[in-house]
């Protein structure tokens, strides 16, 4: 009785296990595992390459960052992730021309009138293109003044406190519909 039973466990599950793992199958499948994961093994380490150039400027270590997401498989890909710069050079430099671009913008220091917008020199007093008062003229030597100014910068002489009534723009008025509602 024995006998029959061994017979019979040996055609079972762990039967057609071995009988897989003795076929010519097997080994097709485990190189083809180890293949493809090669392939991805060289691909993860290609894209760290790939990524550390756009990150990183230094040649060296742009090759030490690959060589770290090559030499302990799958987990110097992590630790690289981990440690690498947090943008992109290009993000860098762009930003750096937008910064150097704003500073120029703030250095010639465009003035506008508060009125109509157009471009006014820091010199005028009024606007020339809508007549409205910008500032106040010294009394002895006719200079142009900051409205904070207390002395004039120019000659010395004391600045009187002047009201400036700087015109302001009135919101448009709304019109009434003509089929409103009784009430």
């Amino acid at each position: 009785m024995k006998t029959v039973l061994a017979a019979s466990g040996d055609s079972g599950f762990f039967g057609t296990l071995h009988d897989f793992f003795d076929s010519g199958s097997w080994p097709l499948l485990r190189n083809l595992a180890i293949f493809m994961v090669v392939v991805f093994w060289l691909a993860v380490g290609y894209w760290v390459f790939k990524d550390a150039r756009r990150r990183i400027e230094d040649p060296w270590l742009v090759g030490a960052a690959t060589i770290l997401g090559l030499v302990p498989p799958f987990v110097g890909t992590f630790i690289y992730m981990l440690f690498r710069p947090p943008e992109y050079l290009e993000d860098v430099r762009e930003r750096e021309l937008e910064i150097k671009a704003m500073e120029q913008r703030l250095a010639r220091r465009e003035l506008h009138c508060p009125v109509c917008r157009a471009e006014v020199e820091a010199g005028f007093l009024v606007c020339p293109v809508c007549t409205t008062r910008l500032r106040q003229s010294c009394r002895n030597c006719k200079q142009p003044l900051e409205a904070l100014w207390q002395v004039c910068p120019y000659c010395e002489t004391a600045v009187e406190p002047t009201a400036v009534a700087m015109p302001t723009l009135q919101p448009p008025r709304r019109r009434r519909s003509s089929g409103g509602s009784a009430g």
